[in-house]
């Protein structure tokens, strides 16, 4: 987790195609973020996205990804009106985290 000019950057590791959405765990720095969408036409990306939206408690509009469109490995940045108190939330996803809906 870095801090970027306009936010907080998170490093995520998407499984795609998993049984069910789940945020939670790391891989190296990286956040894991299980979705059960394909990785097709984007639409494990935006899964991944909303799931770690509402994970981190704050909207999807918030989240922006720098890297890895199409890749597992991504970067996204978390706006800077929703950082009080992020670093906590993402600090316990990396240790063990909670399952998302869906």
């Amino acid at each position: 987790m870095g801090a970027g000019p306009a936010g907080v950057r998170i490093a995520l590791r998407v499984r795609p195609g998993a049984s069910r959405t789940a945020v939670g765990g790391a891989r190296g720095d990286a956040l894991v973020v299980a979705v059960t969408a394909r990785a097709v036409d984007g639409r494990a990306t935006e899964a991944a996205l909303r799931a770690v939206a509402d994970a981190l408690g704050v909207r999807r509009r918030q989240l922006r990804l720098v890297s890895g469109a199409t890749s597992r490995d991504k970067v996204v940045e978390v706006d800077a009106d929703a950082a009080p108190g992020l670093a906590s939330r993402v600090s316990a996803l990396l240790a063990g985290g909670r399952a998302a809906d869906g």
